[in-house]
């Protein structure tokens, strides 16, 4: 990074309260350190950080602005995003609070689409108390699809393993009738941009995992991988996509072939994340591929269990604003260098299989 250019701009969405977002971004700008390389705008209500920095006893200074004109480089930036606090049930599931979520994710994500702050980073939400008429998406992944330009892609990164998903937080009795071929095509064309352009990968090396076990097993359990992936896996790879399989995901992690490839890609939610998670928790990152503006999370959820212990690690929130930053500047780099290339669409599928 550039350190004679301004700090980008990070701004952080706080998620559900009544979680540890809080507690580890309190952890996390204890040390001073961190403001020398970004500059935070945390969308939420002061007062009512005032009082979680009291409950934990945190010796973080938080800054008030008015207006997102007045964010102040070196400082722990709040702009209030409601006004009245409301009464916090730690460890507890509760509509208030998965509102207040979503009044935070709202407000950040314009700031984003407005360009006052740079990037996004999102505190874990409780799909259960965020989810309704208001909010009708499973997760932040498929709010920000609506909401940038673009077609999202999740995928999950760390040091050692990077895991996308064909489809994200779908019923699985779903799956099968959502992987068309334009679908299958948009995701490996998405996992592989991101990785040239995100992660400065010239020649990346993609492997796909198969929907059924043992990849079908020629058929013999299930017709999928054979008559869909395998041609796709063959007709991007001819023309010049390096991308690989389908494997059959049990020994493909089993025997680390992982290690072989950039990224993977998997058919559905738990077929990638289970083993993601297995391999890298505490130190990953929840990464929105494929949008126009970026956006990263910790790997781990809103952790109830251990609210107001003092036991959440914030190892994967610190990965995902490392990761943040990292990726806006290979960004930038990308499109100085391809000017005429870089261009987000929006993906429509198909009706049906083919």
């Amino acid at each position: 990074m550039d350190k004679n250019n301004q700090n980008p701009k990070v701004g952080f969405s706080v998620g559900d309260l009544n979680g540890i977002g809080i507690e580890i971004l309190f952890k996390i700008f204890e040390d001073q350190r961190l403001l020398e390389l970004i500059t935070p705008v945390i969308f939420c209500n002061i007062k009512m950080l005032s009082f979680i920095k009291k409950t934990y006893e945190s010796p973080i200074v938080f800054t008030g602005i008015h207006s997102l004109d007045q964010i102040i480089d070196g400082k722990i930036n709040v702009i209030n995003v409601w006004e009245e606090p409301f009464d916090l049930k730690f460890g507890q599931l509760d509509q208030t609070a998965g509102k207040h979520a979503v009044i935070s994710l709202k407000f950040a994500t314009q700031a984003l689409k407005n360009k006052n702050i740079d990037v996004l980073v999102t505190a874990p939400i409780n799909k259960s108390n965020t989810y309704s008429e208001d909010f009708p998406f499973p997760g932040h992944t498929e709010y920000l699809n609506q909401e940038l330009i673009g077609d999202s892609l999740m995928f999950m990164i760390s040091e050692n393993i990077k895991v996308a998903l064909m489809t994200d937080h779908l019923p699985l009795n779903e799956v099968s009738q959502a992987l068309t071929v334009d679908l299958i095509k948009n995701k490996i064309n998405l996992l592989n941009q991101s990785l040239k352009m995100d992660f400065c990968i010239s020649k990346p090396k993609i492997a796909v995992l198969g929907l059924n076990p043992h990849s079908g097993d020629n058929g013999v359990i299930g017709k999928e991988d054979d008559l869909i992936i395998k041609p796709i896996i063959k007709e991007l790879f001819e023309n010049g996509v390096f991308v690989f399989g389908p494997y059959a995901s049990d020994g493909f992690f089993g025997n680390q072939m992982y290690k072989n490839f950039d990224a993977v890609l998997a058919c559905y939610h738990d077929q990638g994340l289970i083993p993601y998670k297995t391999l890298s928790f505490g130190q990953g990152v929840n990464f929105t591929a494929g949008l126009d503006f970026i956006r990263t999370s910790p790997d781990h959820g809103t952790a109830y269990d251990i609210v107001g212990k003092n036991l959440a690690n914030e190892s994967s929130m610190l990965q995902a604003i490392y990761a943040a930053i990292d990726i806006f500047e290979n960004r930038k780099m990308y499109k100085e260098n391809n000017k005429n290339v870089l261009k987000f669409a929006k993906y429509k599928p198909s009706s049906k299989m083919e």
